[in-house]
């Protein structure tokens, strides 16, 4: 069967944009073309784009993607074991350092000097303090929790104004990059992916890419940070996940 460019992106999950650039540097070149020159694939070239993906999850650059799958000598399976066995490791190791940056960051921790009245104003219908008793149970004896609290301890309302701004300014200009079709590891996707790991080193924790990396998994994960994006825009945890490990790749 011949499927559409459309067709594709949206049972792969990436954007049309994305294919074209795969298209433009040869890792991904449609088996055929329409009549009129439309970008037509097939179900070789499906198969291919699978194992496109896989890499890209595991965090592997384009060009080595390429050479992967063009060297008849390789073993995708071997790449695929080596990688897996790499990512158990650090995930093991910044497993609990994440859990406890994320509680940290959402629910804005604990002893926040504020009146109800202030809270209300800053956070909402948000309960800061919802998950303080998990967090300092779970995470209490790690370095990020630590760090994270004792600087959460000593904001105002003043500050926790100017940080909700500055996260509502980020978000607003991250939905843009996105709803403008701009691939997930595009610059300006990428560039808002590193501003948002500095958003988080400011104001609550050191973020290494590493741990950022991490992070995005969670996004996508587990369901309560994953609802957090999809209110700001349907897709957002998938595309912020994939700019942060594009971001990761870059700097590394």
């Amino acid at each position: 069967m011949a499927y559409t460019v459309g067709q594709v992106a949206k049972a792969a999950g990436v954007t049309v944009r994305t294919l074209h650039h795969y298209d433009e540097i040869g890792l991904l070149s449609p088996s055929g073309r329409s009549g009129t020159g439309y970008r037509r694939y097939d179900d070789a070239d499906l198969e291919r784009l699978q194992h496109i993906r896989y890499y890209r999850e595991l965090g592997f650059p384009l060009e080595q993607i390429a050479a992967i799958l063009d060297d008849p000598a390789s073993d995708p399976a071997a790449h695929l074991r080596r990688q897996h066995e790499l990512l158990s490791v650090r995930i093991r190791k910044l497993q609990e350092m994440v859990a406890a940056i994320e509680f940290a960051m959402e629910a804005s921790k604990l002893n926040i000097p504020l009146t109800p009245q202030e809270r209300f104003e800053v956070f909402g219908d948000f309960d800061p303090d919802a998950h303080a008793e998990e967090v300092e149970q779970r995470w209490g004896d790690t370095d990020a929790y630590r760090q994270s609290n004792e600087r959460v301890s000593r904001y105002t309302k003043d500050d926790w104004l100017r940080n909700k701004a500055e996260n509502e300014d980020w978000a607003r200009r991250f939905v843009e990059v996105m709803s403008s079709g701009a691939p997930a590891d595009g610059p300006a996707a990428m560039d808002l992916a590193e501003e948002h790991r500095q958003l988080i080193s400011r104001w609550f924790y050191d973020c290494p890419v590493e741990l950022h990396t991490c992070l995005a998994d969670m996004y996508v994960s587990d369901e309560r940070f994953t609802a957090y994006f999809e209110t700001i825009k349907p897709g957002m945890a998938a595309y912020l996940g994939e700019a942060i490990h594009a971001n990761a790749i870059t700097r590394a």
